[in-house]
């Protein structure tokens, strides 16, 4: 099986400065795309950034400027340093990849999730 797992949730004020990490592990021939999506309480969940295996990447305008994404394809991790924390980003980030895997039926790519960590930013 594959298993994502985050760390590097908490709480810091306005303007401070998280990380957060994500590890990929199990069954794993390669992972295409990874990324960081969040879900704030009553709302939907929300792409935050994403990173292709090559290296290119894509964030929401909110975050665009105060994030940076970043991943290690030897290590299958991909991190989230968050800068200037605004109370707006409180939510729970969950860490996806696709990841690509060989069995018996072929090559298959399947979207796998993390069980998410809270972050919040204070006022």
């Amino acid at each position: 099986q594959v298993q994502l797992v985050e760390s590097g949730g908490g709480l810091v004020r306005a303007g401070g400065s998280l990380t957060l990490s994500c590890v990929a592990s199990g069954s794993i021939y390669s992972i295409n795309g990874m990324g960081w999506y969040r879900q704030a309480q009553g709302k939907q969940r929300e792409l935050v950034a994403a990173i292709t295996r090559a290296g290119s990447t894509t964030y929401t305008d909110f975050v665009k400027g105060r994030f940076a994404i970043s991943r290690d394809n030897a290590k299958n991790t991909v991190d989230l340093q968050m800068n200037s924390l605004k109370p707006g980003d409180t939510a729970v980030y969950f860490c996806h990849a696709e990841v690509i895997r060989r069995d018996p039926y072929g090559v298959r790519g399947v979207d796998h999730w993390g069980r998410g960590t809270q972050v919040t930013g204070s006022a």
